[in-house]
């Protein structure tokens, strides 16, 4: 699967959005590195699709991988005081493989997911992450609710940041203003919880993975743990490019979301600012 998407890049696409993001980020790559990259960014993405699907023997794969990097020992020291930890991750190697290794070493997580816009999909494709681990909290109102509980009671989550999102805060990711959550930096600080960056790094024979735990983030404030979240994850696709999803729009443009405006005091003054009750 990893040849076949790799092959039908410039069919579906792919390659296009690798090359006009590579233009964007890196523009001294010659095109020979562009063009391995292209093929590269494909083959890791086949991958990790069919992995998805794999079952046992993905796992089985997940649950070998060595776990290293500084940010391990505060793993444990976060699991033995029962202080909550929020592991952040990207679209980098296959994410889930850190996931499933972890949760295989007893650190029991749940794990914030994004909505697919085709619900018969959507219904598949939970039940398929699900196989690996739960709790699943669905992004919005509700999973979010439902995630606070999990960190207050100590628990364990993981989120993959390296999404645009819609009011996010313009962080530099190689190089270039993106649009970036500062939703798991405003969590730590709001819970105390522990923010460890985690990295499933796919091993040269395509198949297995080391998981990799870099230092906790200092709390501070959700722009600069929001900045270190991006450089850390820069500097490990910096060594890893081919392992990065570039086929993401991760550079799309700026859209500031106007302010509300400051309610009245008498909701009959202005109807339209208070929703209808339902039942």
């Amino acid at each position: 699967m990893g040849k076949l998407i790799s092959a039908l890049g410039s069919v579906i696409g792919f390659d296009r959005r690798v090359r006009e993001n590579l233009a964007l980020t890196c523009p001294e790559l010659t095109d020979e590195d562009v063009s391995r990259l292209c093929r590269e960014v494909g083959n890791n993405a086949g991958r990790t699709i069919t992995e998805l699907y794999a079952g046992a023997p993905f796992l089985k794969r997940a649950h070998a991988a060595p776990i290293t990097g500084p940010g391990l020992k505060a793993l444990e020291e976060a699991r033995a005081s029962g202080r909550p930890v929020i592991l952040v991750t990207g679209h980098f190697g296959n994410y889930d493989a850190a996931r499933a290794g972890l949760i295989s070493r007893g650190f029991a997580m749940g794990a914030l997911y994004r909505r697919m816009a085709n619900p018969f999909f959507n219904a598949h494709y939970v039940a398929t992450i699900e196989r690996i681990g739960t709790p699943m909290f669905e992004q919005g109102r509700r999973g979010m609710v439902e995630m606070v509980r999990h960190l207050k009671k100590g628990g364990i989550i993981a989120i993959v940041a390296d999404l645009h999102v819609h009011g996010g805060e313009l962080i530099d990711f190689f190089g270039k203003p993106a649009v970036t959550s500062t939703v798991p930096a405003e969590l730590a600080l709001k819970y105390g919880a522990a923010l460890i960056p985690v990295y499933a790094i796919r091993q040269e024979n395509g198949l297995d993975f080391e998981v990799l735990l870099n230092a906790e983030i200092p709390a501070s404030d959700p722009i600069t743990m929001t900045k270190a979240i991006c450089d850390d994850l820069e500097g490990v696709v910096r060594r890893h490019m081919g392992h990065w999803f570039w086929i993401h729009r991760r550079w799309k443009p700026y859209v500031p979301i106007p302010k509300p405006a400051a309610p009245t005091e008498n909701p009959a003054d202005n109807p339209a600012q208070y929703p209808a009750s339902t039942s």
